[in-house]
Order: C-alpha cells, then sequence, then structure tokens
C-alpha cells in the first residue's frame, strides 16, 4: 500500500508564539515528528504543508520536502484538517500520482516513533477499514456510562442515554478518546466522502510515554519535564 505521510504545521499559533519550530530540549518541535517519521519504513513519501515561510526553511533544512506552500485560506485557526489534506492529495492528483491512503502526523504530538508509525500502518493495512487513529482508554471516571448531561429540566442524566447506571466499575464497557498521535485516513474516504474516518474506524492504542499533545505553555513544560525524565 503506497501511503502519504503529511505533516501539517501551519504559522500564526496563539498559545505557543512560533510553536512548531520553538526549541524544545534545543531541537525545533518539527524535528520530533520528522525524526520519527523518516525512520518508519511503511511510508512511501513524506511531506511538509505549511503556509508559513519560517517553518517551511526549517523543514527544508530538516530534508523534508515542501512541494507546495499552503493556501492561507486552509491555514486560518478554523482551517478543517479534511481541507488541509485534500489540497496535497488534489496537488499529486494533478500530476497523476496516487497515494492508496494519508498518514496524518501532526506536530504537537512529538514523542512518537518511526516503529510506532509501521506498526500502525501495519493494522490499517490488514484492517477492512477506512480508517485508523490512535487511542488512549479513557479513565473510569470519565466513561460515557459513568458521565452526565443535563436535560431540558434541569436534572442530569447519563450521557449514553441508558436509563440505568452501570454500578461495578469492571462491568464498564471500554472507551477510548483520540490521542492526536495518528491518524490514516484511504484517499477515496478522504476525497469522495470528505471524512476523516469513514464508516469503519480502527484504532491502536498508544503507549502513554508518546502522549503529551503540545496546545499551551503548561503542555510545552510537561513535555520538557518528560525529556529531562529521559536523560536522567
Amino acid at each position: 500500500m503506497k501511503i502519504l505521510g503529511l505533516i501539517p504545521a501551519r504559522g500564526g499559533s496563539k498559545s505557543i508564539p512560533g510553536k512548531n519550530i520553538k526549541k524544545l530540549k534545543g531541537k525545533p518541535l518539527l524535528q520530533y515528528t520528522v525524526e520519527a517519521a523518516k525512520n518508519s519504513k511503511k511510508l512511501a513519501h513524506l511531506i511538509l504543508s505549511s503556509d508559513d515561510d519560517d517553518i517551511i526553511h526549517v523543514a527544508k533544512e530538516l530534508n523534508v520536502e515542501v512541494p507546495f506552500v499552503r493556501p492561507k485560506h486552509l491555514a486560518e485557526d478554523a482551517s478543517p484538517t479534511l481541507g488541509v489534506i485534500q489540497h496535497a492529495l488534489q496537488f499529486y492528483k494533478a500530476q497523476n500520482i496516487h497515494f492508496d491512503a494519508v498518514c496524518l502526523l501532526q506536530v504537537t504530538s512529538p514523542f512518537k516513533t518511526g516503529a510506532f508509525i509501521d506498526k500502525a500502518i501495519a493494522k490499517f493495512e490488514k484492517s477492512d477499514c477506512d480508517a485508523l487513529v490512535s487511542v488512549q482508554k479513557v479513565p473510569d471516571e470519565y466513561n460515557p456510562h459513568w458521565t452526565f448531561k443535563e436535560n431540558n429540566e434541569g436534572y442530569i442524566e447519563l450521557a449514553t442515554g441508558d436509563k440505568t447506571i452501570i454500578s461495578r466499575r469492571q462491568d464498564l464497557p471500554k472507551a477510548y478518546h483520540r490521542d492526536g498521535l495518528i491518524y490514516i485516513t484511504k484517499t477515496e474516504v478522504l476525497l469522495e466522502q470528505h471524512s476523516l474516518y469513514g464508516t469503519k474506524l480502527a484504532y491502536i492504542k498508544s503507549p502513554l510515554d508518546y502522549t503529551i499533545n503540545i496546545d499551551t505553555l503548561d503542555d510545552w513544560k510537561q513535555a520538557e519535564l518528560f525529556l529531562n525524565s529521559k536523560n536522567t
């Protein structure tokens, strides 16, 4: 299966200015994802999609191909990731270059590895699925069967719609949340269904160490602490 590795990295971060190329323990944040992707044996090709000259410059210094400059309308705060992926696929489609799927690798989840990317791709290839996402188990106290929503009368009821609460922790069905490390989606699902997930969504559980997602300065400090702990 021919899979395109796509690293999206726009400029204009408000929470952490210049986040994608800010130095984390001496390396631009972008470099962590680049190194993981380059250590993958299952990605057929790797590119970066960005609108920002500084990010593009750093990417090229890291020997990452930047085949186009992302249009500004796909680099706004509210720009959907799906549009960014579709833009890349349409760029290659115009050159009669086809990929079977896209593996989205977000810079803000820096602690993935090439081996984990390959493990995810291998599961995707073996599964009869439209897409695969990396996940973490939801802690039991946040399981949908133990969470509540307010109804129209001002009372709370189970978020699942069930009438009876599951009383024993052991009886809770497992629930998962996306951790942002990896998304893999078939090309036809992206272009024809206009979806990142399709109707058959597979999953892979990420090692807990990998799942720091950097959106705030507190997240950045957590990432620094994690790296410090690995060096001791």
